[in-house]
């Protein structure tokens, strides 16, 4: 369990922004956050528009976006870069995870894109093995930002299975299970993902910063 905490003095008692306009990743990082005593906004609330990810990996792109969060708020920022990276076709849809559902976030759309590609890659094998990764970047203002990285392997599999969670979560199995994503329970989700595994690093920091 994780253990109630002051707001870090770190954030000099501000809301922390956490800079994603995905209500699937505001909801579930929101969660964890909410036993820590920090009061969160979401990008939405604060009007903040979501920058162009223009990194080459997932790192880069968090930073951007936590900074950009940070720099237009002036408050401490928490963004999230994460995605399904599945090496039989060279690490896509990886850090364009989002961009393959479209604008209109149709991931059925990104489903049939990865099925497609493995059939011309790999048409004798419909489960691939693949990874989640996770990473946070921490922007505050002033300050040297921090990252914090989470990974959870697995497979995919089609067709896909179960409507809990949000994006490749009924496509993906992680290891040592039998169920995708899509098929967890919240909570239990959120106990073993890779965006779970990044906070974890985030609250050890928050914890030797405290």
């Amino acid at each position: 369990m994780i253990p109630v905490l002051k707001t870090p003095a770190i954030f000099g008692n501000k809301p922390l922004v956490i800079a994603s306009h995905n209500q699937g990743k505001v909801k579930e990082i929101g969660e964890m956050i909410a036993p820590l005593g920090i009061r969160a906004l979401s990008a939405a609330e604060t009007n903040t528009p979501e920058p162009e990810e223009t990194g080459a990996t997932f790192a880069e792109n968090a930073v951007l976006k936590a900074e950009h969060a940070a720099s237009a708020t002036g408050l401490p920022a928490l963004a999230d870069d994460s995605g399904l990276v599945v090496p039989a076709i060279g690490g896509a849809p990886g850090i364009y995870s989002a961009r393959w559902a479209g604008p209109d976030k149709n991931f059925a759309r990104a489903f049939e894109q990865i099925e497609a590609a493995l059939a011309d890659n790999a048409p004798d094998m419909r489960k691939m093995d693949a990874h989640f990764t996770c990473v946070l970047a921490l922007s505050i203002p002033g300050d040297k930002t921090q990252l914090f990285e989470g990974r959870v392997d697995g497979r995919i599999t089609f067709p896909p299975r179960g409507n809990q969670g949000f994006g490749y979560d009924p496509i993906f199995i992680p290891k040592g299970y039998d169920i995708t994503f899509g098929e967890f329970n919240p909570a239990e989700k959120n106990r073993i993902s890779h965006r779970r595994r990044a906070f974890t690093k985030f609250l050890s920091f928050l914890k030797d910063a405290a």
